[in-house]
């Protein structure tokens, strides 16, 4: 627990391990109160936005968005309400992180394919000859929706001529 009830921004920004710009901007967003100002104009920080700080930093190291922090600091500060609430919202994250492990073991069985597809076709030719960009090149197929590519999430499909390669999508 922390013992000085007057710590600077660059104090507090120390005990809890984060930056400066990152105490400002949960305050610009509100998940941290705006300081008490001494005097001089300093940003002042006691015990509550000590602990407030490293509540919301321990959610972000989890992973979980703003928004469900956003939350997860309402539940903090409201110990009144039915702890379902929070493990509703860890198990909604943790869903999500289990859908893009998925993705990423998915996007791992491409990525090994273009690498075996190279090894035995081309690698010791030309970039010209290389399976992987020919494969990248070519207009995909898919085995479902498409993805959104350079619009807003990646895309990984395998081309006409390239047997193999499933095609991936992150929105």
């Amino acid at each position: 627990m922390m013992e000085n009830e007057n710590l600077s921004i660059g104090a507090l920004a120390k005990q809890v391990q984060c930056t400066v710009p990152t105490i400002r901007y949960y305050e610009e967003i509100g998940l941290l109160p705006h300081a008490t100002r001494a005097t001089n104009g300093r940003r002042c920080y006691g015990n509550a936005d000590h602990k407030r700080l490293l509540f919301i930093k321990r959610c972000r190291d989890f992973g979980f968005p703003i928004d469900q922090v956003r939350n997860l600091v309402s539940l903090f500060e409201n110990g009144d309400r039915a702890c379902t609430e929070v493990r509703d919202l860890a198990q909604e994250h943790l869903n999500t992180v289990r859908a893009k492990i998925a993705e990423f073991h998915q996007l791992e069985a491409n990525l090994e394919t273009f690498v075996e597809s190279c090894n035995a076709a081309c690698c010791s030719g030309m970039t010209s000859d290389c399976t992987i960009i020919e494969s990248l090149s070519s207009i995909a197929r898919t085995n479902g929706p498409r993805g959104k590519g350079c619009a807003g999430g990646a895309s990984i499909a395998g081309a006409v001529d390239s047997p193999g390669f499933v095609n991936v999508s992150r929105g």
